[in-house]
């Protein structure tokens, strides 16, 4: 059985693998996705999040994201990556890259629909429209 890893202890790593500066920055959930087996959120920095709706995010130029794989459902917890976040096709799309992982970029349609972010755990995954989503009470 694996030890289990303090908040601290998880904190401390992920710190270590995190861009520069992209830890002391607050961040706010702008997209959520179910699949049939995990669901999946990302998080972009308050800086560049206006208000609700996709025209209130500043993603003139990539930015820094996180992106969370929740597999809880099926006993193997919920992991935290950085992925690269732009916009394409004129603002219509949102390309989701997992560079940490090396996976092709997900292209999500700013409106919601149904993707795949790869094709192990997040596949068939229905998504809401882009910062559209309900805060977390």
């Amino acid at each position: 059985m694996l030890p289990r890893l303090s908040l601290a202890s998880l904190a401390l790593v992920f710190a270590a693998v995190a861009p520069a500066g992209a830890v002391d920055q607050p961040m706010r959930r702008v997209l959520v996705c179910v699949g049939p087996d995990a669901s999946m959120e990302l998080y972009l920095p308050e800086g560049v999040v206006g208000g609700r709706g996709a025209a209130n995010v500043a993603l003139a130029k990539p930015v820094i994201g996180a992106y969370t794989l929740d597999l809880t459902g099926i006993g193997k917890g919920k992991v935290l990556e950085w992925v690269r976040v732009s916009l394409a096709d004129n603002g219509k799309t949102l390309v989701v890259d997992q560079f940490t992982r090396g996976l092709p970029p997900t292209r999500i349609p700013i409106a919601g629909g149904t993707v795949d972010f790869d094709n192990r755990f997040a596949s068939s995954a229905s998504c809401d429209a882009f910062n559209e989503a309900p805060e977390i009470d």
